[in-house]
């Protein structure tokens, strides 16, 4: 990085940042590590050497301190896929049931803002399709950060909510559906083939709030890979030009996503994923009535604090997961 001509090739320089990045955080939670260690083994010799009960819950409270550190350090070192140190690109569609599910999609898109604010992501609303009463239609989110994907692709698969619902005049209880999607941000270095030939690229104009502009000139754009009729698109922005790179950046990541999930024979994530993203076929549940518990039926885990989950206490249940893999494996 010294080197003069370091910054001559852009594209090349900031992969090796990222990489020294990733590499300085992983010293980081080793030394951590190496302290927390430190610690403990004192308790233990001292307890060895003269035992009291006010030293072992000194050790016990010590302990309990570094928890939520060792748990962050060991998903970090769970973390070690091709594209997990990588930004992510969420999405997230209501399913069958109007405006309850829609409210449902708003309620998550909420949650997964707040998780990202309090892991210090950076949160950009790619794309937006406000629902028909109350809610969302439809939200892509980019989440960047280090490690964002790594985290986050526990969360694809299909979210199910019970509760009384508000929109029912009745209040009756009320089940609905939405779908997250979570996509790694792939490096520009990656290449990807796409033939021009197989886009169809529509421009619109862009709906729901926005600044001046944006609501009144064709800037919005969706494009179409007809052979695996994947849709990207965007409308965050006034220009038309900027939308589209956009677009093309969350197409270039799906299909990279799609490449390494069929190369993959270990994970076979495409076909899985289909399997559990089915309706009816839900990777998490969050009952605020007539109990309050979120649980996920992959991993066991659950937690009666629903206020905390949805205000975006997660990494509990993206913990759980990241040792469930590594378990499978």
């Amino acid at each position: 990085m010294n080197k003069a001509d370091f910054w001559n090739d852009q594209r090349k320089a900031q992969k090796v940042t990222r990489e020294i990045n990733t590499l300085r955080l992983q010293l980081e939670q080793d030394k951590k590590l190496q302290a927390i260690h430190g610690d403990l083994n004192t308790y233990v010799l001292m307890l060895e050497e003269q035992f009291s009960d006010s030293l072992l819950q000194d050790g016990v409270d010590e302990l309990q301190t570094a928890q939520p550190i060792i748990e962050k350090v060991e998903a970090q070192f769970l973390q070690n896929g091709e594209t997990d140190p990588n930004s992510a690109i969420l999405a997230i569609h209501p399913g069958a049931g109007g405006t309850e599910s829609q409210d449902w999609a708003e309620m998550l898109m909420r949650m997964y803002k707040r998780w990202a604010e309090q892991t210090e992501y950076k949160i950009e609303v790619v794309d937006i399709l406000p629902g028909d009463e109350a809610g969302i239609k439809s939200v892509t989110m980019e989440i960047l950060g280090e490690y964002a994907y790594g985290m986050l692709k526990s969360e694809s698969g299909i979210h199910r909510l019970v509760r009384i619902s508000p929109f029912n005049a009745q209040g009756k209880r009320q089940t609905s559906f939405a779908s997250v999607f979570v996509y790694p941000i792939i490096d520009d270095d990656v290449e990807v083939e796409i033939d021009p030939k197989d886009l169809r690229i529509d421009t619109y104009r862009a709906s729901g709030k926005g600044g001046q502009g944006v609501n009144t000139t064709d800037s919005a754009v969706r494009i179409t890979h007809i052979p695996t009729n994947i849709v990207a698109q965007c409308q965050n922005e006034r220009s038309q030009i900027i939308n589209r790179e956009v677009a093309m950046k969350i197409l270039k990541s799906r299909l990279y996503q799609m490449q390494i999930e069929e190369r993959d024979k270990e994970r076979q994530k495409l076909a899985d994923a289909k399997t559990e993203i089915g309706w009816g076929n839900q990777i998490r549940s969050y009952v605020f009535h007539p109990y309050q518990m979120v649980k996920d039926h992959r991993t066991d885990y659950e937690t009666g604090n629903v206020s905390a989950v949805m205000n975006g206490d997660l990494d509990g249940f993206m913990n759980a997961y990241l040792k469930f893999k590594a378990e499978r494996k």
